[in-house]
């Protein structure tokens, strides 16, 4: 299964806040980090956000944090989140798709439940199990 960008980013990102999980990330570091589109980035924040999975602060000090720890984060309900939106098949879209073989065909059921596997088999998985280490703390361009 391949995964989209929206996925992607909002994995990376993910993985830098759980080093970290009592630190808010703003979208501007996180994608400058990894090299990502920020706008990109912000739609997959508030996704995620939307999901419960972080919590956003505006003003100063404010950006991304967890809203749980990341050993309470499971895998394959963040992509589940993250790829909700992304159909495997046309049939799986929303609005059904215009496949023509669609009242007889049997492969959907067989993908829905290679795709709910996946998601399980991700789900013997936490954020804590990926997470990524600190970033070294910079001072005046010195490495700490």
């Amino acid at each position: 299964m391949r995964l989209t960008r929206f996925t992607d980013f909002g994995l990376r990102a993910l993985m830098r806040m759980a080093s970290e999980p009592e630190r808010a990330y703003s979208t501007a570091e996180i994608a400058g980090e990894f090299g990502i589109s920020r706008n990109h980035l912000t739609k997959t924040i508030a996704a995620l956000a939307a999901a419960g999975i972080v919590e956003t602060r505006r003003g100063t000090g404010g950006g991304a944090v967890l809203a749980r720890p990341p050993a309470k984060l499971r895998l394959g309900d963040i992509v589940g989140v993250l790829e909700q939106k992304s159909a495997m098949v046309e049939c799986f879209s929303t609005d059904g798709g215009a496949c023509v073989i669609t009242p007889t065909c049997r492969l959907k059921g067989i993908l829905s439940g290679a795709r709910s596997r996946f998601l399980n088999d991700l789900n013997a998985y936490t954020l804590a199990d990926c997470a990524l280490p600190p970033k070294p703390e910079r001072r005046n361009g010195d490495v700490r």
